[in-house]
């Protein structure tokens, strides 16, 4: 029989063989996001050996994902590949007392899906909203050698490689330094991205993966000084890329450009992997690296019979009947 418990940090959830999923369906990130949510809530499900758990917190009038903007996902974390549906649907009943809507966003299709979450909730009595809310561009290597997949990139892309990757010094590390990220945390400050989200819980995820052996970064320089760093994360045959940024007055040497092949190249050629994720976000520069798209969703689980609910509800069903 399905036991439900809630729970508010994943270090109750330490000695359970949870099934790999990333860098961010893992105890270790979900206790790093615990230091900065407000109300978390961690929702169990076991019965037995079999578990499923459900890292939540408490947002405005509604549950939401225990996850924030670095996280190229959520999802549910079990013990087994495929969640049991009674599990999810345990989970439904026992939230239909504590909260009256749930929104769970950036929920990929594969491993525990977003299909499965919505016919869990549809089950459990929810009213299920599944929309798309983002894409994540990513690349499948199907044996290739980083020569073999260089080939058929754009022209573009490939011209701009001949003609400048050796404008610039290029520094690979596996291992976390001071100095690197305080090189990386200068660049980014000068580029054209905003104001870093959260710099000090990067920067100890960062620590936490070079620890594990998944680090890898890359800077480059030009006349000595960093104009671009990389920050990518390498495990179970996947490469994550996860932060990049370079000097706007470096632009013209394209170094960004440059990291970028130059970490393809380790991943691929030295690392192995099968699989190069490259996060959410529709960039137009991602399609020249990529070749696969997946889609991530958002599911907004409302009571049906809350008039507070009635509202979205309405909303919804006007999308899905102007889209037909």
């Amino acid at each position: 029989m399905t036991a439900v418990s809630y729970h508010d940090t994943v270090n109750d959830l330490q000695g359970l063989n949870w099934s790999g999923g990333g860098p961010f369906a893992r105890l270790e990130w979900f206790a790093l996001l615990e230091t900065t949510a407000a109300s978390p809530l961690i929702v169990l499900a076991q019965d037995g050996d079999q578990a499923l758990t459900m890292p939540l917190q408490f947002g405005d009038g509604q549950l939401e994902p225990l996850t924030n903007w670095y996280a190229f996902s959520w999802r549910a974390l079990s013990t087994e590949e495929r969640i049991p549906h009674e599990m999810i649907t345990a989970i439904g009943k026992a939230l239909a007392k504590r909260t009256n809507r749930i929104v769970l966003d950036k929920v990929p299709e594969e491993e525990v899906t977003a299909r499965a979450l919505s016919q869990g909730f549809f089950a459990a009595g929810w009213h299920v909203i599944r929309e798309q809310s983002d894409v994540n561009h990513v690349l499948s290597l199907n044996g290739r050698t980083y020569e073999e997949y260089l080939s058929g990139r754009p022209g573009p892309l490939r011209t701009t490689l001949k003609r400048k990757a050796k404008k610039v010094e290029v520094v690979l590390a596996t291992t976390f330094s001071e100095e690197d990220w305080a090189a990386y945390e200068a660049v980014y400050a000068d580029s054209w991205k905003p104001e870093e989200g959260d710099p000090a819980l990067l920067r100890n995820f960062a620590e936490l993966e070079s620890a594990a052996g998944r680090y890898r970064f890359a800077l480059a320089k030009l006349e000595g000084k960093p104009v671009a760093a990389q920050f990518w994360t390498v495990e179970n045959g996947t490469a994550y890329i996860h932060k990049l940024a370079h000097r706007q007055s470096a632009q013209n040497v394209s170094p960004g450009t440059t990291l970028t092949a130059a970490l393809m190249q380790h991943v691929i050629d030295l690392d192995h992997v099968k699989m190069v994720d490259f996060g959410t976000g529709d960039d137009p520069y991602k399609r020249d690296w990529m070749e696969d798209i997946r889609t991530r969703y958002r599911l907004t689980c409302v009571r049906p019979g809350d008039p507070r609910n009635w509202l979205i509800m309405g909303k919804a069903l006007i999308r899905k009947l102007v889209r037909r």
